[in-house]
């Protein structure tokens, strides 16, 4: 009897042993996912806008392009998603709180050129160099931009684009003879600058 007594209390002990070692093999360890931040730049957080000069003493005559036209683009810093963005404006968007002086921006700027229903480009944003690359009246050439990354997602590009490096200067001179009065300052002296202040404002908003 005492043996059998002792044989079951090995077989018990030997049983809930192997529970125990069951159970611990099944603990696993849960994965763990690390939040990967996205800054998405959209059209309609974006802002072009450009002063172009007249008289001699270079006052400056202001406007926007209302559309701007791109698809939403996405990346793990500013950089990421400014880099290789395609764009395009329709010159129809062009607004200057004067409907005479878009009017003549259309007619005798804007078409005076080749290609005239968009303007066309990619930003470039590369070791901390940007530019874009915008193709207008034909050609298609790169303006350098100066950026300015504010609260980490308030994004303000400048540059200055000067018309002859487009072959636009034909349709410099024709808005000017349009607009021949209106550019003459106290000198009596008609003059239209070649070149054009371009600022870009965009919000990266959280993917």
């Amino acid at each position: 009897m005492k043996r059998i007594i002792a044989l079951l209390v090995l077989i018990s002990i030997g049983t809930t042993s192997c529970k125990q070692e069951k159970k611990e093999t099944k603990t696993d360890t849960p994965a763990q996912v690390e939040a990967t931040e996205k800054f998405v730049i959209k059209p309609e957080a974006t802002s072009v806008k450009w002063t172009a000069y007249k008289t001699t003493e270079k006052k400056g005559v202001g406007g926007e392009f209302s559309v701007l036209k791109f698809e939403n683009k996405a990346g793990a810093t500013p950089q990421e998603a400014l880099n290789n963005l395609k764009f395009s404006i329709p010159v129809s968007s062009l607004f200057t709180k004067d409907e005479s002086r878009d009017a003549k921006l259309k007619e005798f700027f804007f078409g005076a050129m080749l290609d005239t229903e968009f303007l066309k480009g990619t930003i470039k944003y590369v070791n901390d160099a940007c530019v874009a690359s915008i193709t207008m009246n034909g050609v298609t050439n790169d303006l350098p931009l100066e950026v300015q990354i504010t609260d980490a997602r308030r994004v303000s590009m400048t540059g200055t684009m000067n018309l002859k490096d487009w072959n636009a200067l034909g349709a410099l001179e024709s808005i000017n003879k349009a607009c021949f009065d209106l550019h003459k300052g106290p000198d009596g002296v008609s003059k239209t600058w070649e070149d054009v202040a371009i600022e870009v404002n965009t919000f990266l908003r959280e993917n």
